[in-house]
């Protein structure tokens, strides 16, 4: 009677259940990497307006969203001041010029020195730029658009006052349509190794538009961001794309072509009794294995540069390693559907 209860508790033992572990794919530094940008549609041809010259706003001409030609006027200044201005420097200029011809004549017959010649010439050139001057002063007091487009914004609106060179009007042109991203410093220093972008809008579906590096600012905005102007290499239907709309940009980034070199997250990477391992994934027995390797470097990304071990293409666990031996079965943990998302099919 004993023996067979010991017999049945045998029988029904449980097994140890197979540790759930993630995986990922070796992949050598040389190979090409992706990564991805958020971007935003702008004109090519962008300005914002400002009045060349101080004072109050009297009208602003244009609204959000109106299009303007090339040389309209978009914005007028109150012009008193400059109107009265000019009327002095003219009534001064009338006054020098008579005085400028008369000693001019006047030596031109040898009754005055050349002297007296020389200053009356000097001072009607001064007060004839002065003229023109104050001229351009009071045409400033009109803002004309320098380019053909679409008023994107309004900085300011009429009884403003702003000084020279204050934005008033915001216009982006009707014709190239390019693409911004904004992108680490990291990035910028590596922006050679860039091999391809492309970019996808909601309203285009899954189409990729091809881009190419267009401009590149050379210094770093206040959150320390570089900004990156890139062109459609091919055309686009301008009525589906315009400025201002958000795309998500996919960028192809090559390596550093260092031969037997592989990346791989530091979260695989583990000490056990003063060795360096990691655990390779057999596809075909559900096994992990345990294999000696050499770091070479900490990336800021959180990977590792391994030599001596890794080949890339390998499977490797990178997650559950410290739950894990030599030779044991293990599961994988299974990804969400693309379909399924949060699970709820």
């Amino acid at each position: 009677m004993t023996a067979g209860m010991t017999s049945c508790g045998h029988k029904n033992a449980p097994q140890e259940e197979a540790p759930i572990v993630d995986v990922t794919t070796v992949k050598g530094v040389g190979e090409v990497d992706a990564t991805t940008f958020t971007g935003r549609t702008k004109s090519a041809a962008e300005v914002n307006l400002a009045f060349r010259v101080a004072g109050q706003i009297e009208r602003v001409l244009v609204k959000e969203g109106d299009y303007v030609q090339k040389g309209q006027v978009v914005a007028i200044m109150d012009a008193r001041d400059y109107q009265v201005q000019l009327a002095a420097t003219q009534a001064e200029y009338e006054q020098v010029k008579a005085d400028a011809e008369r000693v001019m004549a006047l030596y031109a017959e040898g009754n005055t020195t050349a002297s007296n010649n020389d200053k009356a010439r000097y001072g009607l050139q001064q007060i004839t730029q002065k003229l023109a001057n104050h001229q351009n002063q009071l045409a400033d007091t009109r803002l004309r658009s320098t380019i053909s487009g679409y008023v994107q914004t309004k900085f300011h609106e009429s009884g403003e006052t702003v000084s020279a060179g204050m934005p008033v009007v915001g216009v982006f042109g009707s014709g190239d349509t390019e693409v911004e991203i904004n992108i680490s410093a990291s990035d910028f220093a590596n922006i050679d190794k860039f091999t391809s972008f492309g970019c996808r809008f909601d309203v285009t579906g899954n189409e990729t538009f091809p881009l190419t590096i267009g401009r590149v600012s050379q210094e770093a905005n206040t959150s320390q961001l570089y900004t990156v102007r890139l062109k459609f290499t091919g055309a686009i239907d301008h009525k589906k794309i315009t400025p201002g709309m958000t795309t998500m940009v996919y960028a192809e980034v090559s390596g550093n072509d260092a031969s037997g070199i592989v990346s791989v997250p530091a979260s695989a990477v583990l000490n056990e009794e003063g060795k360096t391992l990691v655990y390779i994934y057999d596809e075909k027995s559900g096994v992990v294995k345990s294999r000696v390797v050499t770091v070479t470097s900490i990336q800021r990304d959180g990977t590792m540069q391994v030599e001596n071990g890794l080949k890339s293409g390998e499977t490797i666990v990178v997650s559950g390693v410290h739950h894990v031996k030599d030779g044991q079965k293990v599961k994988i943990l299974e990804k969400p559907s693309a379909s399924n998302v949060g699970g709820l099919l």
